[in-house]
């Protein structure tokens, strides 16, 4: 019992009492502290990193969507513009695909009805060809018609690369002849633009066999068109169902035209200058594609390019608010109305003259100065350097013309020989002396399936005593030589011998026997590698190098011209009824015109007008099987240009170097290299070769892939020997060479077999020749010793703007009555 007045003792805690931690109230404070002491200030807000990327997720998709909305609408408004007050007239062009079809009914019958439309008829220049203008109030839209004539192949792809609508007119039981399918092949590969199918006559057939006929058209239709609709063109009401749909359709777009400017002519006019031959073209029409710049060069289809002068605004001929058709009246001073006249009294209004300071210029070639490549006198310095070089400089002979860096690969030769002489090989025409070995390699190599002369001697033979046991075949085989050119057929057959001989025995050559092989093939190298190998694409140019321009790197100026070209807004504007005064034109432009040939103005982006080296990426079209040689002449339909030049072939591949092919191959892309005007791509080519007669046929099509004059070619020919004694891991061959010296001139090339061994030279046996050979692996009696070599190759120029009108086929063929000959 504590005392009262004792004070009684409290707890006292002990070095194990727990002790928790005390709350920590700047951490967790409450939204009214922190507003108290923030004082009405707001804090950085921080995103994480998870918003941050849902926030750029949302931006990605606004961005989208307002690009997407951006296309929408300026497709929308170029859909809408064609055609309308703003736009140019919608360009059809009524192209028969048979022979048995009238396109002339179907403009006959569109001028007729015209859906309630206001028609302005318009001249014809040679009355084969037929035009009219069309002004549909109902559906507010312009149209013109231009009948095309097939028979002239340029013609047809000079009007297809400006219409906006292609109207295919087909036969109602078998759509197309023959001649109808290559013009479709050839409409596809250059681009085809909007198109629709119309057949006539369908209508005034019975039910039963109208629905078989609409089903057999239509299943013929689909291979080339699978999605088309074809139109029965009879009645009024088919016209209004047609025009609706030129009307309304898709445009399809061509981008070598949709970057540039170009114009349709509807009015001709020439007159002639001081110069002789030469004068001022007046070219009226409407503006298409771009907006037209006066110092922009025009090129003009199958004439070549031409400066501008001016650009007038005449009176529009094809007004939309029209009531009644405009009487065309015959132009002056040899005027030409190619579609429409338009009013004589109209006043014309000057839009923009050429300031000659800033207009382009025609140069095609660079200017080369002989003397660039003279020296000044040295100093006494220089002097001093070059004599200690000489002394300390090994000296060795080389073939003349040889540089330095081809110096490296040639081995130093102590005999006596003679280097310097010229190598009789043409580097032009070596082509031909190539293919001399194959008769030769096919005896090494164990017989071939070649004919020998000796054969074809006794088919003729046979044939000729077929002839006399048969008279009633006499006379047809009498008439059917009369059409034969024999020269051709022997040439033809030589071609064929080289072609199949190349592909049998691929870039193989005989070594001469009368000229040494190091002087034969002096211009010719070893590689170690094709691929790796170094090859300086700068060494030993062609005179004609430095006639041609070329780009620090094309690609990067072909995206900024392209992109200038696409902000473009100086200039006559797209859907403008202008008049262009071009500056001296030959007078024979005015004489294609007065003939009844489409007329087509092309502005050229910058550079257009240069030479340089295209490569152009082809493949073969199935329709031709003839060879066709490296270095032979065609006829090049590049954009809105074409030109005769002869080209090279080469492989495409993304290495630094290419082999060159001897014939354009069937089922392979191969690269066509050629002297031509620069083009920036895209744009389709089309390949034709004309014949002695005046036929064009297309043997290949693709597309322009570059302008690079730094691609290196390079030319194959392998030399070829046979092993003569074989031992676990030599082996003497002979055949390759027939002397000592030639053998050690070419002892560092690498050798190979077509079995896959590998080796090199390793001595010289006697004079005649044989050489002891060291591979990788024992060789096979029936193995042959190969030794590749190359050397750079360039196309000719010969390059030609003027392409000769090409002859229809078909024409040809009529020619030669086939129903008169008993063939069986």
């Amino acid at each position: 019992m504590v005392a009262q007045g004792e004070k009684q003792q409290g707890h006292r805690p002990g070095v194990y009492k727990q002790k928790n931690k005390g709350h920590k109230h700047g951490k967790h404070r409450t939204k009214g502290e922190i507003e108290r002491e923030n004082k009405g200030r707001v804090s950085v807000i921080a995103l994480t990193k998870k918003q941050r990327k849902e926030q750029r997720k949302i931006d990605r998709k606004n961005k989208a969507n307002q690009l997407r909305k951006n296309k929408r609408d300026m497709v929308l408004t170029e859909k809408r513009r064609l055609g309308s007050r703003d736009g140019p007239p919608i360009l059809v062009a009524v192209v028969s695909l048979h022979a048995a079809v009238d396109a002339g009914a179907v403009t006959k019958l569109l001028r007729q009805e015209g859906a309630g439309g206001v028609v302005h008829q318009e001249h014809s220049v040679s009355g084969a060809s037929d035009s009219f203008g069309l002004v549909v109030s109902r559906f507010k839209q312009r149209f013109t018609f231009l009948r095309t004539n097939t028979d002239d192949m340029h013609s047809l792809l000079d009007v297809a690369k400006m219409a906006d609508s292609l109207m295919f007119v087909l036969d109602s039981a078998e759509g197309w002849d023959s001649y109808g399918d290559y013009c479709l092949s050839c409409l596809f590969a250059q681009g085809l633009p909007s198109y629709a199918l119309v057949c006539q006559g369908v209508s005034d057939l019975p039910v039963k066999k109208k629905v078989d006929c609409r089903r057999a058209l239509s299943k013929v239709t689909e291979i080339r068109f699978p999605e088309a609709r074809l139109f029965s063109l009879d009645t009024e009401q088919d016209v209004t169902l047609l025009l609706r749909h030129l009307g309304t359709q898709r445009q399809r777009k061509l981008g070598f035209r949709s970057r540039r400017s170009h114009l349709l002519a509807q009015h001709v006019a020439f007159t002639p200058s001081g110069s002789a031959g030469l004068g001022t073209l007046c070219v009226s029409g409407y503006v298409r594609g771009r907006p037209l710049r006066v110092d922009r060069l025009v090129h003009i289809s199958g004439h070549g390019d031409f400066q501008l002068s001016q650009i007038d605004a005449p009176m529009d001929p094809l007004p939309l608010n029209a009531t009644a058709p405009r009487a065309s009246k015959p132009g002056k001073d040899g005027a030409v109305d190619m579609m429409d006249g338009g009013e004589a009294d109209a006043p014309v209004r000057v839009l923009m003259k050429a300031d000659p300071s800033c207009r382009e210029s025609l140069q095609t070639e660079a200017e080369v100065d002989p003397m660039d490549g003279e020296q000044t006198w040295p100093t006494e310095s220089e002097l001093l350097e070059a004599e200690e070089a000489r002394k300390n400089k090994r000296v060795m002979k080389v073939p003349k013309g040889t540089s330095d860096y081809q110096a490296a690969w040639i081995v130093d030769n102590d005999e006596n020989d003679d280097p310097d002489e010229e190598s009789s090989e043409d580097d032009d025409d070596c082509d031909d002396e190539m293919m001399e070995e194959a008769p030769d390699n096919e005896s090494q190599d164990g017989g071939s399936d070649l004919p020998s002369e000796e054969d074809d001697d006794d088919g003729e033979e046979e044939e000729e005593e077929e002839e006399l046991c048969s008279t009633e075949r006499a006379g047809a085989d009498q008439r059917y030589d009369e059409h034969v050119d024999e020269a051709a057929e022997e040439e033809e057959l030589k071609r064929y011998r080289e072609a199949r001989a190349n592909e049998m025995f691929p870039d193989e050559v005989d070594t001469p026997l009368d000229v040494a092989a190091k002087i034969r093939f002096q211009r010719y190298r070893g590689l170690k590698s094709f691929r790796s190998s170094p090859w300086d694409p700068m060494e030993n140019l062609p005179h004609d190098y430095s006639r041609i321009f070329q780009f620090q790197s094309f690609e990067r100026t072909r995206r900024r011209i392209l992109a200038e070209a696409a902000e473009e807004e100086e200039g006559a504007m797209v859907g403008w009824y202008v008049t262009l005064h071009v500056c001296d034109v030959p007078s024979s432009v005015m004489e294609g015109v007065q003939a009844g040939k489409p007329l087509v103005l092309v502005s050229l982006l910058p550079h257009e007008q240069k030479m340089s080296v295209m490569h152009l990426l082809v493949r073969r079209h199935p329709s031709n099987v003839d060879p066709i040689k490296s270095k032979e002449e065609l006829v090049l339909h590049c954009g809105f240009r074409r030109f005769r030049a002869s080209p090279i072939f080469s492989q495409h591949t993304s290495a630094d170097k290419h082999k060159m092919e001897r014939f354009l191959l069937p089922d392979t892309p191969s690269v066509v290299s050629v002297y031509a005007p620069i083009t920036f791509p895209p744009t389709g080519v089309l390949l034709f070769k004309q014949r002695d007669d005046g036929v064009q046929d297309l043997v290949a099509t693709g597309s322009l892939l570059s302008c690079d004059p730094q691609r290196v070619v390079l030319k194959r020919i392998v030399l070829s020997g046979h092993p003569f004694k074989i031992n676990r891991r030599s082996a003497v061959v002979r055949y390759m060479f027939f002397n000592r010296d030639d053998i050690m001139w070419f002892k560092p090339v690498e050798l190979r077999t077509k079995w896959g061994r590998r080796g090199h030279i390793k001595e010289a046996l006697g004079t005649h020749g044989h050489m002891k050979c060291v591979f990788d692996s024992q060789l096979r009696s029936q193995d042959t010793v190969l030794m590749n070599l190359y050397k750079r190759i360039y196309p000719r120029w010969t390059y030609d703007p003027y392409v000769p009108l090409p002859l229809p086929w078909f024409k040809r063929e009529s020619t030669v009555d086939v129903q008169d000959l008993d063939m069986e």
